[in-house]
């Protein structure tokens, strides 16, 4: 008689149900005893039924069988983090390293440019640098030129702005004589009016006695 294969969904009779977890449990702990013995390993399994009784087998104790599943979940999780982290720390050092290679290669052109170190330095490597030091010449130069003509213009335009007042100021200083003579010749009848009115022009000869009572005779 060919045995039917038993599809894997819940039993829907309770009498079967509860038939094939007892005969099921059974050889799971079988297998569970022969795994611990044929191969030396710790096996620790627990089993709740429908009405929830325990059905437990250690091959030691299960309470340090947990203990050392907690401790063993632990561990992996820090060793499932620690790859990730040696992987950002080897990346940063690759980058440190790269970046400690790189400043070394610009002080050593640093030095070549200044002309220490050029003992070692063939031929092709110091006509490149004949080159570089052309370019940075040539450079300065057209700056400073740059800097000259703009001096120039600055000078050239403080030039304009002191002509104009300086012909400003000439043009002021031509006009004003005339203003001051002209002013001058208003006022020269009036002066010596003043002078005529307060001089004396009466001629006396004598004592001041004397010449005081003619002056007031005269009056």
């Amino acid at each position: 008689m060919v045995r039917g294969k038993t599809q894997l969904k819940r039993i829907e009779n309770t009498t079967s149900r509860q038939v094939t977890f007892s005969k099921r449990r059974k050889g799971l702990l079988k297998k569970a005893f022969e795994l611990s013995v044929l191969c030396d390993a710790e096996v620790a399994l627990i089993i709740f039924s429908p009405r929830g009784k325990l059905n437990e087998y250690a091959t030691s104790s299960m309470e340090d069988t947990i203990e050392r599943y907690k401790r063993h979940i632990k561990n992996t999780d820090q060793d499932s983090t620690m790859p990730l982290v040696d992987q950002n720390a080897q990346q940063l050092k690759h980058e440190a390293q790269k970046m400690a290679k790189k400043i070394e290669q610009l002080e050593t052109s640093k030095r070549k440019l200044h002309g220490e170190g050029l003992g070692t330095c063939s031929i092709q490597e110091l006509q490149k640098l004949e080159r570089q030091l052309d370019r940075s010449v040539s450079i300065i130069r057209a700056r400073k030129m740059s800097l000259y003509r703009k001096q120039i213009d600055q000078l050239k335009e403080k030039e304009r702005t002191l002509v104009a007042e300086n012909a400003m100021l000439r043009e002021k200083l031509r006009l004003e004589p005339r203003q001051i003579s002209n002013e001058d010749n208003a006022m020269v009848p009036i002066v010596e009016t003043s002078e005529v009115s307060d001089v004396e022009t009466a001629l006396s000869i004598g004592l001041p006695e004397i010449r005081n009572y003619t002056l007031f005779l005269q009056q």
